[in-house]
């Protein structure tokens, strides 16, 4: 194949944006900071369109009782993992200079895993609603924090920031948001 030289500056840009492409792809095995942050190779990782409970929320299960359902998403997250490697395809760097990616195990989108079995939420803010069927998903099957009650974690975020206690930011036995 002869390629004129015109083409050979067009394939070596399109090359090097592919090579960048696939510079973006961490993987390795991974550490869990909470329900939605993981580390891999030193480097802090936010699921994107995805929000989990915080390491410090309860909610109330079936039976009225609180938990601590930012922990239980964490440590469930870490038993799915089961010390796998972990594929994740960043997207961008958010404000805490954590990366913002999609992970995989295998096959398996950690975010969906996470908002199917109800650890977590969809955030259409971030993530346009590509985690909307599983989030109700979840919720028709009482699973994870839709077997009781909870408070959206980023309204108990904002109650934190604003002096509540996370007791207070966190009860809401009324129903979900």
């Amino acid at each position: 194949m002869i390629m004129s030289k015109r083409a050979t500056p067009l394939l070596l840009i399109l090359l090097l944006f592919a090579k960048a492409a696939l510079a973006a792809d961490i993987v390795g095995q991974a550490s869990i900071i909470d329900g939605n942050t993981l580390e891999i190779q030193g480097i802090r990782i936010y699921l994107w369109g995805i929000d989990a409970p915080e390491s410090t929320q309860l909610c109330r299960g079936p039976d009225f009782k609180l938990y601590r359902c930012g922990a239980n998403a964490a440590n469930q997250l870490d038993g799915f993992i089961a010390q796998r490697p972990v594929r994740c395809s960043s997207m961008y760097e958010d404000q805490y200079g954590r990366t913002v990616a999609t992970c995989f195990v295998g096959s398996v989108d950690l975010g969906e895993w996470l908002v199917s079995n109800g650890l977590a939420l969809d955030w259409p803010n971030y993530s346009g609603g590509r985690y909307r069927a599983a989030e109700r998903e979840a919720d028709r099957s009482a699973r994870g924090i839709w077997a009781g009650s909870y408070v959206a974690p980023w309204l108990y975020r904002a109650c934190i920031r604003s002096g509540g206690k996370p007791a207070d930011c966190s009860d809401d036995a009324n129903a979900h948001p």
